[in-house]
């Protein structure tokens, strides 16, 4: 059995976005402290991260398929904080949100962190950004508690484990015309002259019970009709 993990380590040459929502910054801006404090605790430089701000959560899927798709982009880090209020807005942001994340992360192969907090309250919200001192030991470290921490710590995990994954191989499919010609190069032709669409009355395979009586029928059918008068 092969077991393949990655560790929490300074990552190879590239760089890492962190993708932030202003909404709720008084929350989110805790969420960057905490993801910068852990990237630095793994010796990863300051001109090695990118930080860009985005109106709320809902925009951060945009931003992260901007930089996903980018070669040198190592893993996309995105920060938010969605509190539930009066209505179930919460529910369509959060869905929408984490849906488009992870299809972001598929598509594209880079590391799509989701560090959004989805919350009932800003109580909660608080404890997971580190905003109490109930969320977090600074004896032990000082990024405790903080979910944007652990999402960074998430990317570096994800970024090692990228290097250790085996090679696979893909299937190469032909280009579009070359298939559709080799599907319908035989049922594609009507032609009496082919052989698996003949059907000619001299055909041996033909049915002479099916054929034949409708012929008779057809010529009956015709004697029977009045003559026309010039």
């Amino acid at each position: 059995m092969q077991t393949i993990e990655g560790t929490v380590c300074p990552p190879p040459k590239g760089y890492i976005a962190i993708v932030v929502a202003r909404f709720n910054r008084t929350i989110t801006a805790r969420l960057l402290e905490g993801s910068l404090a852990k990237l630095r605790q793994h010796k990863v430089r300051e001109e090695d991260v990118k930080v860009i701000w985005v109106p709320g959560a809902y925009e951060l899927p945009f931003v992260a398929g901007y930089f996903a798709r980018d070669a040198e982009c190592l893993a996309v880090i995105c920060l938010g904080a969605v509190i539930k209020g009066e209505t179930s807005h919460d529910q369509h942001i959060n869905r929408a949100v984490s849906m488009s994340l992870n299809d972001i992360s598929a598509r594209f192969g880079t590391p799509v962190i989701f560090g959004v907090l989805t919350c009932d309250t800003v109580e909660q919200a608080n404890a997971r950004s580190g905003g109490t001192e109930q969320s977090r030991d600074k004896s032990i470290d000082p990024t405790a508690g903080n979910k944007g921490a652990e999402a960074a710590e998430a990317a570096l995990e994800m970024i090692d484990l990228m290097t250790e994954l085996p090679e696979i191989k893909t299937p190469q499919l032909p280009p579009l015309p070359q298939m559709l010609s080799k599907m319908f190069e035989n049922d594609g032709d009507f032609d009496d002259d082919d052989d698996d669409l003949d059907f000619d009355d001299d055909d041996e395979d033909d049915d002479e019970e099916v054929y034949r009586p409708r012929k008779k029928v057809v010529k009956k059918a015709k004697k029977k009709l009045p003559k026309k008068k010039s």
